[in-house]
């Protein structure tokens, strides 16, 4: 092996004897001290590297290749999904924690595997991490003499040590050079990637060597890139989805300057050489989940402070650098300190599926760095009893199936049944599609093309004949994600209820007048009402129908919607595919009997005689309680005759008087009347109805028509007075009382004294309770 000095070199043999010593150690150091590289040629005997990426994995083995000076795959190899350069003389692999995972679950012992290398286990990626536990049980059970060695970039290791059995901890520091930081704070109305290109023509015009530059996502990078064409240098993209050829030439140093456009990957677990000067976004792109909407996907999040100074330390690997921060230096303090891991905002429906292969659905009985989300395992848990991977007894023959093709389980569900269906080819090219949604340019899938090399691969994994058809695609889509079928709202709108229940908008385009789509992709940016619609196949009734047969459902819609809605509804979802009428009286009274419910009683034929029974009724039951009922809604409702009431108008022609009196108690009900009597008469002779609305009753009366009465009036067997409101002969009020005979001593001289005036034509005699009474 070609002799390199880097920090790491100087703890080798430190860290093979604590390794050898203990069987599990953490080793913390930054990037470029050697640890990706140097670390697996120094230990003994067979050796497996986990790595996050598949860009990382092939990086490392070609790295180790060529310290040995030999080809990859002799001593040191790789492996990934879809490509694998091993051999008999492979000592070390390198290979994916996806696809580490697979292969623990057909070899739980590993078997020959003396140790295995957990790299960048600080990025947190929900593969590492469910690796981890599963090593951590396999080590446990089966394999007490397997060595684990985790390494991690941040010095956050507590958890992870103690994770490995309370491990040794060794760290590194690295020999870095100085850093310069500048902050270039975005513009008004600037984009992004135009900010991004003007950090980058400052770095490149205030220093010399390749310029990395870090955004979320491919979009960006194009757009940014299309904004540099301009600039005399090479502009070179580096992201996953990239075929591997051209990602690894983004790893080796160019003929002329270079502008490397990057995503998350080329913080931490690459090298990218020549380079002096970094200019960091502040975003990056992570798996996220919208539960209620049931969109998962990535979204847009700021970076973490851990991540800011790994992005700015690759500026000073070489020599002394210059880091260009896209965000005004006061917000630097506020970045979280770490970043989020994928296990609390991802999917996890193919993480349970693991768990179910390994025999511990729920994950109890494991060591997690952090467990599993009980109510985001229980949605995943949902998605495969839906799609025949669980059921009561645990994992199915089919779930084992849908585990070893090494998609999400969707996309093995749409590869299987795909395959069968349409043909395996065309199942297998839009599973491709589906796995790199982002690829293509447009919305339209038909329009996409996949990587042809992926799709044989995933082809030759299923059985089935071709069998062509216009919406052989969109099938396939519905098979993956039948939440996402999807119709038009409305003629003419390009807003589509999907299944799932969510609203998504489809930019303009080939599909515009598509009434049913399968929806591949769709997101939701944060603040908008909408889900956006990114790629989709054009559909229809038919077809959803034959995907989704366990979203059709037949039920009776009976409600009020302001009137009567009585329909029949076959529903895909949330899409009603048919209304018909339903005429049955059961459910039309249902329907009548909601709208009382929702708005009441008012609905009822309501003149002031029934308004007043009500009163009274209540004043009954306020006064004398049993066996007087309280005529509340409730009480009404539960007793109404709605008769051949069909809508909302019938209603009103329902009298509400004979309601309240369908509550009358008997045969306390013949003494209604006498109890809570709607008129009085008064010494006149009129008989004046009586006001029962307040707390009180009230008889509003004019004084000359009580003249000679010396005793207040009393209801409820006497035991309620009546309020005398006692008028003028104008009808105004001119005193209140509830003591009739102190009125005449006290009060009635002074009315009188101030209204025989006013009203000179009228009598006021001065005793009351002689003077005769009168009407006019």
């Amino acid at each position: 092996m070609a002799p390199v000095e880097l920090p790491i070199t100087g703890v080798l043999d430190e860290l093979v004897r604590t390794l050898s010593e203990h069987g599990s150690t953490v080793l913390v150091a930054p990037p470029g001290t050697g640890k990706t590289t140097l670390v697996p040629l120094a230990l003994e005997g067979r050796v497996v590297v986990a790595e996050p990426r598949r860009i990382a994995a092939r990086a490392a083995a070609a790295r180790m290749a060529s310290l040995l000076g030999e080809p990859v795959g002799r001593t040191v190899g790789y492996a990934v999904r879809g490509d694998r350069r091993t051999s008999k003389d492979t000592r070390i692999e390198v290979v994916t924690s996806g696809l580490l995972v697979r292969r623990l679950q057909h070899d739980p012992e590993l078997a020959g595997v003396g140790t295995v290398l957990l790299d960048e286990c600080h990025e947190r990626h929900l593969d590492a991490d469910l690796l981890l536990a599963l090593l951590l049980d396999a080590r446990e059970v089966l394999r007490p003499d397997l060595r684990l060695l985790a390494t991690s970039a941040t010095v956050a290791a507590d958890r992870l040590a103690s994770l490995l059995g309370d491990a040794p901890v060794l760290r590194v520091e690295a020999r870095t050079h100085p850093v310069d930081v500048a902050h270039v704070p975005a513009l008004r109305t600037e984009r992004l990637e135009a900010q991004v290109a003007r950090a980058v023509r400052r770095a490149l015009s205030e220093g010399d060597g390749d310029v990395l530059a870090f955004l979320p996502g491919v979009a960006e990078i194009r757009r940014c890139a299309a904004l540099l064409a301009d600039a005399d240098v090479d502009v070179v993209p580096l992201h996953g989805r990239l075929a591997s050829a051209t990602q690894d030439a983004a790893l080796r140093p160019g003929s002329r300057r270079r502008v490397v456009l990057a995503t998350s990957i080329a913080e931490s677990s690459l090298t990218v050489p020549g380079v002096r000067a970094v200019v960091d976004s502040g975003l990056s792109r992570v798996p996220r989940v919208d539960h209620r909407r049931g969109l998962a996907g990535l979204a847009t999040v700021r970076v973490s402070a851990a991540v800011a100074d790994q992005r700015a330390g690759r500026a000073g690997r070489e020599a002394p650098g210059r880091v260009y921060r896209c965000w005004p230096e006061h917000e630097h303090s506020t970045l979280p300190r770490y970043p989020e891991p994928e296990i609390r905002t991802s999917d996890l429906t193919r993480l349970a599926l693991e768990l179910a292969c390994w025999g511990t659905p729920s994950g109890e009985g494991l060591g997690w760095w952090d467990a599993p989300p009980p109510g985001a395992l229980e949605v995943a848990h949902t998605t495969l009893r839906a799609l025949g991977a669980l059921d009561d007894r645990g994992i199915t023959d089919r779930g084992r199936k849908m585990a070893d093709l090494g998609l999400h389980p969707r996309l093995a569900r749409a590869l299987l049944d795909g395959a069968r269906l349409v043909g395996p080819r065309t199942a297998a090219e839009v599973v491709v599609l589906l796995d790199n949604d982002r690829a293509a340019d447009g919305v339209e899938l038909d329009a996409a093309r996949a990587d042809p090399r992926e799709v044989r691969r995933l082809a030759a994994l299923v059985e089935g004949r071709e069998r062509p058809s216009p919406d052989a695609r969109a099938l396939v889509v519905a098979l993956a994600h039948p939440e996402r079928l999807a119709r038009r709202r409305s003629p003419g709108s390009s807003l589509y209820l999907m299944a799932g229940g969510t609203a998504a908008e489809l930019p303009h385009g080939a599909l515009s007048d598509a009434e049913w789509l399968a929806v591949a992709a769709a997101d939701r940016e944060p603040g908008r009402a909408h889900g956006r619609i990114r790629l989709a196949a054009r559909a229809s009734e038919e077809l959803a129908r034959q995907a989704a047969p366990a979203l059709l459902t037949e039920e009776d819609d009976v409600r009020w919607d302001g009137d009567v809605v009585a329909e029949r509804r076959v529903r895909l979802g949330a899409i009603t595919l048919s209304a018909k009428p339903l005429r049955t009286p059961e459910a039309t009274r249902a329907a009548l009997l909601a709208g009382l419910r929702a708005e009441g009683t008012g609905l009822l034929g309501w003149d002031q005689d029934g308004l007043r029974t009500r009163e009274r009724v209540a004043f009954l039951h306020r006064v004398l309680g049993a066996p007087w009922p309280e005529p509340d809604d409730g009480a009404l409702i539960a007793v109404v005759d709605l008769g051949g009431a069909r809508r909302r108008a019938d209603l009103a022609k329902i009298s509400g008087e004979k309601v309240v009196r369908l509550l009358l108690p008997w045969p306390a009900a013949a003494r209604f009347d006498e109890l809570a009597p709607d008129r009085l008469q008064v010494p006149s002779g009129s008989r004046i109805r009586v006001d029962y609305s307040g707390h009180d009753p009230v008889l509003a009366v004019k004084v000359q028509e009580v003249f000679g009465w010396t005793a207040t009036p009393r209801v409820a067997d006497g035991r309620v007075p009546v309020v005398l409101h006692l008028l003028s002969p104008a009808g105004r009020p001119t005193a209140v009382t509830g003591d009739l005979a102190s009125f005449w001593r006290t009060g009635y001289p002074q009315v009188r004294s101030e209204l025989r005036g006013r009203y000179p034509k009228h009598r006021w005699p001065e005793d009351p309770l002689t003077a005769p009474p009168a009407r006019r």
